[in-house]
């Protein structure tokens, strides 16, 4: 793992272990819905005043090698 990934934490969510940035509950499959949904990087830091790009570039990281589970988190939250 990476140093980049190590900056994940998880976090108790009623679906399993939630992945969020840092010891924030910026939650990785939210950013990643902002992504799919035609939001540039820029655009995702300027709208979370905390997150910083390397917080996002760690978030692609961790969604790239988890995609099972990011999708999974991204559909739930479509479904509710």
């Amino acid at each position: 793992m990476s140093t980049v990934t190590s900056w994940i934490t998880q976090r108790p969510h009623p679906d399993g272990m939630e992945a969020c940035v840092r010891d924030t509950n910026i939650n990785v499959w939210g950013l990643v819905e902002r992504q799919r949904l035609g939001w540039s990087d820029r655009r995702i830091v300027a709208s979370i005043p905390e997150l910083t790009t390397e917080d996002l570039e760690a978030a692609w990281e961790y969604a790239a090698a988890h995609p099972e589970e990011i999708d999974g988190f991204v559909r739930r939250n479509r479904e509710a």
